[in-house]
């Protein structure tokens, strides 16, 4: 990558938890400078993007509603995409950003590793980033390094492999209130099923991830399940959020599971619940050699995502035009300018 003259204007889009912790990570480091802001929320347009994402400090940039005005005026390097989950949501939002040939990271779950349910979306975002000759990264903790990077990375020193598993285990009390909503915690299990069903509920990017693993291990699956189960608490226990008392859900137990040739190869199991006695990460790759890895204290969901997410910026921009993947980018390090 050539060396750049000055620091990289970036414009963010969308200033909801995450986005905004992304804000506050740009707002320090050096060799970055913010030129933009967009979010549909009414009660933070027109306010300094400072004072939205709790900087300390005042930017000096307002917050805009309109996105296509905002980067035609900021003329930014990136944009950073913190919106929805859902690729086909996004899909206009990176419409946008592309017709003005702007490259972007995002954390789109779904576009960390797209599956075959969203092929079409990411076909047509590769077509269109080749044809703005620019680039675009779906990344984050998970999916887009814990369950998926990480261990794809590990098995960079082994002669085969049998089988992998990963365990992601967290308190959710230290996370940010969505996550714990999405998690389900304060529900009774009628209402948890419920949002199951409806999609609410669940965490997004086993699947990709899996796919991710699978790929890269050459390896050809016959299915992927995503199976979700509440976790019930058994006595009160509470966040700076929300409490949730004995008999209520306090969070999710959900396994994502790829079978090759009718046998599990790929086990991603996590549990994300008020109350766990302890957060780890695991890695266990079953072949030769044999290699377990676990991060005690586990990896900080929002923290990391929002490092995650600034660290690719000048890897982004470095990459061949198209859609991207934390499996086909150089391997993720912090960057501070």
């Amino acid at each position: 990558m050539a060396i750049r003259k000055g620091p990289i204007r970036v414009l963010h889009y969308g200033l909801g938890p995450i986005g905004a912790a992304v804000v506050r990570q740009i707002a320090i480091r050096r060799g970055f400078r913010i030129v933009g802001a967009v979010d549909i929320d009414p009660a933070k347009v027109g306010r300094d993007l400072g004072e939205v994402a709790n900087v300390g400090r005042a930017l000096r940039v307002k917050v805009s509603s309109d996105a296509k005005r905002a980067i035609k005026a900021g003329k930014p390097d990136v944009v950073v995409l913190c919106t929805q989950s859902s690729m086909k949501k996004v899909m206009p939002q990176v419409k946008t950003i592309l017709e003005l040939k702007v490259p972007i990271v995002s954390t789109t779950e779904e576009l960390a590793y797209p599956t075959s349910a969203n092929m079409k979306y990411a076909r047509a975002l590769h077509q269109m980033a080749k044809k703005a000759k620019v680039a675009v990264l779906g990344t984050g903790v998970n999916p887009g390094f814990t369950m998926d990077a990480l261990p794809i990375t590990l098995t960079g020193v082994c002669e085969h492999v049998d089988a992998i598993r990963v365990d992601r285990i967290q308190d959710a009390r230290v996370r940010r209130l969505p996550f714990q909503q999405k998690i389900g915690a304060g529900l009774t299990r009628e209402q948890f099923q419920k949002k199951v069903d409806e999609g609410s509920v669940r965490h997004v990017g086993l699947a990709e991830s899996i796919s991710m693993i699978a790929d890269a291990m050459g390896w050809k699956l016959d299915r992927i399940t995503d199976d979700i189960e509440p976790r019930m608490a058994t006595e009160t226990v509470a966040s700076e959020f929300l409490a949730v008392d004995a008999g209520y859900v306090c969070g999710i137990v959900q396994d994502g599971v790829g079978f090759r040739n009718g046998r599990p190869v790929i086990t991603l199991h996590m549990e994300a619940y008020l109350g766990a006695p302890e957060s780890f990460d695991a890695v266990e790759i079953s072949g030769s050699p044999a290699l377990k890895m676990k991060i005690a204290g586990g990896v900080h969901g929002d923290v990391a995502t929002a490092s995650i997410t600034v660290n690719s910026i000048p890897k982004i921009l470095g990459a061949p035009p198209g859609l991207h993947t934390m499996r086909d980018m150089p391997i993720p390090s912090y960057f501070g300018g």
